[in-house]
């Protein structure tokens, strides 16, 4: 810790570069009052660096407390440190395009604002989704209605679907951890979130893309605005694009000033970074020389040819030795958890602040490296068939001799500063018993010793999450991802999909039945065949007998699913096969126990 260069100031340069004006105050509320939004409740940030954070996620925080607006380039301004991400705003012949408008239309709406107080009231032209995560789209109606291009990466509906509808109960559940939002913004709570400070809780909204980018090299003009796009690895996908005629880069998510999540502990798919690594490289290939200023959905820009270049170069190098060095150790029987213990990054690399884990980490993203490459199975065979947590738990504590010794053995391996083990220990515990107060407290507070040493804002959030939890009982989520506009754009297909992973197999095994669903406004035909515990789908299925001939439009089915009594379904068959589907569905449970059984 004591060589990393606290004196190098250029990242603090960076970040005040361009400075227009701020929001004042920084706090975003919506309709009804509440705050959405509180970029004033980090100025604890401009402290110096307390016992209880870690000295380069302090610096990290702060850098990502700069709010306001700022000029990046001719034409192109960036409203930061209004959301997670940032909204950035491209001049064109006759208004503005928005890249990323935030999670929240609120925040987007006060960041658009901000821009028009400054720069005129320039109507929106066009908007443009860098990827399909909420935090890149779900502020659209805040400064938009429609009616405009909305350019996104091909598949862009087909991945939101995925992260946040169908997967978006579990996830919503563990970003509690990951973003901490029930923790107090303090020296000793959240500071941060590695891309930026937090994700704001407002309205979530979608308009549907009407352009989508689906290779290298694609042109599209908006209002003017000539952009030539690079399509990202995914999942999901994203854009990286050159603005010729300004000279600047947008490079998205893909070269920020941190490293970046392989695989998001709230939970995704498995990032490649191969392919992410071959990215950059041709990132460096495609735009060489053509850009002075290089600008991303998070953190601040990177000003100059030769910058640009390094931080693409450190950034493609980071990401191939973690591949690289993974795969070498995995070839001499290491697991995951092993190499994460073993890996360093080469020196050259470790001195760059860009190259730390604020967001990723070099240890949760080696396990992610595994992960796409050998599963969750380490091939050792006492692990294939482990009983669960709290099965386990109680067989450890029965072993260590009962709680009370568990607790005592506990103390000791804390005496030592060993929290690691402390954790494990006082886990088994917790889960054998989750009455054992003396075990939740000790449990809280080495949660809390840990949260204050991480480096990366993902796990101080989660540890200090964790200990909140123990002391105060399950913290409800206040919202989630799942917008009315997101379900309105899911395909019909989609919508099937949310249905068949909401059946209660057991529950269905020995339930059969089938119907034919004809959207009369859309011209299509589907068939839905409960069989076997698991709802099938077909695409204009050949003519045979079913139980139930529905004809409706999309949305009457969007109302059905959603349990709204809907007129005007012309129905053939048996309408009780409807009741029978509808009594095999699950609902999901919205705040599940994490750190407790």
């Amino acid at each position: 810790m004591a060589d990393l260069p606290f004196h190098d100031r250029a990242d603090f340069d960076d970040a005040d570069r361009g400075f227009v004006a701020p929001l004042t105050p920084a706090a975003i509320k919506n309709a009804d009052g509440k705050v959405v939004w509180d970029g004033d409740a980090y100025a604890f940030l401009d402290q110096e660096c307390p016992d209880s954070a870690h000295p380069s996620l302090w610096r990290h925080g702060r850098l990502c407390a700069k709010q306001g607006l700022y000029e990046v380039a001719d034409g192109i301004y960036q409203v930061r440190g209004l959301d997670l991400s940032n909204m950035t705003l491209v001049e064109g012949d006759i208004g503005v395009i928005v890249v990323d408008p935030l999670i929240s239309t609120e925040c987007a709406a006060a960041a658009l604002n901000l821009y028009r107080r400054h720069r005129g009231h320039r109507p929106v032209t066009g908007v443009v989704y860098t990827h399909a995560h909420v935090d890149h789209f779900g502020g659209v109606r805040g400064v938009t209605g429609g009616g405009i291009p909305v350019l996104a990466p091909a598949g862009f509906l087909e991945h939101t679907a995925a992260d946040t509808v169908y997967a978006g109960p579990a996830r919503t559940r563990r970003s509690l951890y990951v973003y901490g939002p029930a923790l107090e913004r303090s020296p000793a709570g959240q500071l941060g979130a590695g891309p930026g400070l937090a994700a704001s809780t407002g309205r979530i909204s979608l308009i549907p893309p009407t352009t989508h980018i689906e290779r290298t090299g694609q042109e599209e003009t908006v209002d003017g605005v000539r952009f030539t796009f690079q399509l990202g690895p995914g999942p999901p996908p994203g854009l990286i694009f050159l603005l010729p005629d300004r000279r600047a880069l947008c490079l998205a998510e893909h070269a920020a000033h941190s490293q970046h999540d392989l695989l998001d502990l709230r939970g995704a798919h498995v990032r490649d970074p191969r392919l992410w690594t071959r990215c950059l490289a041709e990132t460096s290939t495609l735009f060489a020389g053509r850009a002075d200023v290089a600008f991303a959905s998070h953190h601040w820009p990177t000003w100059g040819a030769e910058n640009i270049d390094r931080l693409l170069a450190q950034q493609r190098d980071l990401y191939a030795y973690l591949h690289d060095q993974t795969l070498r150790l995995m070839s001499k029987g290491l697991t995951g958890a092993e190499i994460a213990e073993h890996m360093q990054l080469p020196p050259a690399l470790e001195q760059v602040w860009h190259t730390h884990g604020y967001h990723g980490s070099t240890g949760h993203n080696v396990k992610a490296i595994y992960q796409h490459y050998l599963g969750w199975y380490d091939g050792n065979p006492a692990h294939l068939w482990e009983h669960p947590p709290r099965q386990s738990a109680l067989r450890y504590v029965e072993c260590l001799g009962g709680g009370a010794a568990v607790v005592a053995l506990a103390k000791g391996y804390l005496a030592e500063n060993d929290l690691r083990f402390a954790a494990q220990l006082l886990n088994h515990a917790v889960f054998a018993d989750e009455g054992n107060k003396e075990a939740r407290d000790l449990l809280a507070e080495v949660y809390t010793r840990l949260g204050h040493g991480a480096e990366n804002a993902a796990w101080r959030n989660s540890y200090l999450m964790g200990a909140l939890e123990l002391d105060d009982g399950i913290v409800p989520a206040s919202g989630g991802t799942v917008s009315p506009d997101l379900v309105a754009a899911l395909s019909v297909s989609q919508i099937f999909d949310t249905i068949a992973v909401r059946v209660d197999g057991p529950r269905a095994w020995n339930e059969s039945l089938s119907i034919d669903w004809h959207l009369t406004d859309l011209g299509q035909r589907f068939r839905t065949t409960l069989s076997n515990g698991a709802l099938i789908q077909q695409v204009d299925p050949p003519p045979r007998p079913v139980d139930l001939t529905l004809r409706l439009t999309k949305a009457q089915l969007l109302a059905m699913i959603m349990g709204r009594e809907v007129d005007g379904v012309d129905r053939e068959g048996d309408t009780r096969v409807l009741k029978r589907l509808v009594a095999v569905l699950d609902a999901p449970v919205r705040d599940f126990a994490i750190v407790t059984p």
